[in-house]
């Protein structure tokens, strides 16, 4: 077999290849023993049909197409590597030549992964959130636990802010009561902003028993997004009673005794929290100068097939399980088609861009992923997707995308080993020091993941 490379752009390539006819002896073989399972001819047991009886009843042409399916994948692969390719997806294949007895030529055009200079990425700098908690969000921290301790009691005033009533809906839409628009025994925290738009000033100073009408877009049902006649009946009105800031509600809501410590501990965990998102921070940050800093020509069809990817993911995973067409989100997001087409384009570039980048700092830098980083990894996705780790290795094996997490992995100790060299400062001047986080490749993972990934698997991880 010959075979020669021919450069159309720096992602795209044509391979022409010749084979000698030799070569195909074993393709030909094969193709004459499937041809013998499937057909019958009088005089002959199945499967002992000689090939010049079949060459006479079924045309040697069946026979070629045959083998010449049978060897492309073959002849295709040895070309790509030979020539040492990464293609991405399947090739365009034309047969430009096929001479029985003789020769078989083709071409194979297929996009490939772009050549990649990575250059020194030392001096790359960026600034992040100082970790700073006040007294303010401390006291927010302990009145939200305190809320939901809290406990109600029946009153007889009118309905408040912050009170839960026990309502009963009815909605009109032209006059006609809805099928799906009545309601009964509904538990409601006025202000929560949990129920249709307008209910709070509706049942606000009402008592119970009292009722009151307004007009509100409905959300959801068969009318959603139509404008609603709504009918609220108060059937009871109750207060919700927040137990006493003290030590007693301390031990009660927490293994703290005093309400001191439990106020030390909502600062520790603020912090920590705070801590998390500046690392996070770091990471976008860090990854955004890197991209700046690194040419990525990005093959057209690679491209389209993400935005498409991205946009299936969208309508028929993320904004499927909320009940929202994709009409319905745009016109909550406030976008035109085209303004969502361009940003979903971009967001695909930066992605492609992304994942090629830092597959390449993994070869530079002869980044390997062990069993522990690839077992921690495996159960950080196996919660996010609400599956148990058994369930979730068990899946990751059977759908062959064991390769596919190990990359993820490899991108995320990448793009850490990019944050340590960088020059991190938070906004009051200080020097972040990230180096001593355990948890840095996993969380680096996860922000690639945010950047790479259309919600699962990337056209870039199909086309491998």
């Amino acid at each position: 077999m010959k075979s020669a490379v021919e450069t159309l752009n720096p992602t795209r390539v044509r391979l022409t290849v010749e084979v000698p006819f030799e070569e195909l002896k074993d393709s030909l073989d094969a193709a004459y023993k499937k041809i013998n399972q499937q057909v019958t001819v009088k005089g002959f047991r199945k499967g002992k049909i000689p090939a010049r009886v079949i060459d006479q009843r079924f045309g040697r042409g069946a026979v070629l197409e045959e083998a010449v399916n049978d060897a492309l994948p073959k002849f295709y692969t040895e070309a790509v590597n030979e020539a040492d390719l990464n293609p991405l997806g399947q090739p365009d294949v034309d047969i430009t030549e096929l001479k029985d007895g003789e020769l078989l030529a083709f071409t194979a055009e297929v996009d490939i992964r772009p050549a990649i200079e990575i250059p020194d990425y030392s001096g790359i700098e960026v600034t992040v959130d100082a970790i700073e908690v006040s007294d303010e969000d401390v006291e927010k921290s302990v009145e939200q636990l305190r809320g939901r301790f809290a406990s109600t009691k029946d009153v007889e005033r009118a309905a408040q802010d912050g009170d839960v009533v026990t309502i009963d809906l009815e909605a009109k839409v032209d006059g006609e009561v809805l099928e799906d628009g009545v309601a009964q025994d509904v538990s409601y925290t006025i202000g929560s902003g949990e129920l249709l738009e307008g209910i709070d000033e509706a049942v606000k100073g009402l008592e119970a028993g009292g009722e009151a009408t307004f007009t509100s877009q409905l959300k959801g049902g068969s009318a959603e997004g139509k404008d609603a006649e709504v009918t609220v009946k108060v059937a009871k009105v109750s207060a919700r009673e927040l137990p006493e800031l003290d030590d007693e509600f301390a031990g009660m809501a927490s293994e703290f005794d005093t309400l001191e410590e439990l106020k030390a501990d909502s600062r520790k965990r603020l912090e920590n929290m705070k801590q998390y998102d500046q690392a996070t921070q770091a990471q976008e940050r860090v990854l955004e100068k890197l991209l700046e800093l690194v040419e990525v020509p990005i093959p057209e069809k690679l491209l389209a097939d993400e935005v498409q990817t991205r946009k299936h993911n969208l309508e028929h995973h993320q904004l499927g399980q909320m009940g929202l067409s994709i009409e319905k989100y745009l016109e909550i997001q406030g976008k035109t088609v085209e303004e969502f087409d361009a940003e979903t384009a971009e967001q695909a570039i930066k992605g492609i861009k992304t994942q090629f980048v830092l597959d390449e700092l993994v070869n530079k830098e002869k980044l390997n992923v062990n069993q522990e980083e690839l077992t921690e990894h495996l159960m950080r996705r196996a919660a996010s997707s609400g599956m148990s780790p058994d369930q979730f290795a068990q899946a990751v094996v059977e759908g062959g995308q064991v390769p596919m997490l190990v990359g993820e992995v490899a991108r995320g100790k990448a793009l850490a080993a990019v944050v340590e060299v960088a020059k991190v400062t938070d906004t009051n001047g200080e020097v972040v020091d990230l180096s001593d986080d355990e948890d840095e490749v996993e969380q680096a993972a996860e922000t690639v993941e945010n950047v790479v990934e259309a919600d699962g698997e990337t056209a870039a991880d199909e086309a491998k």
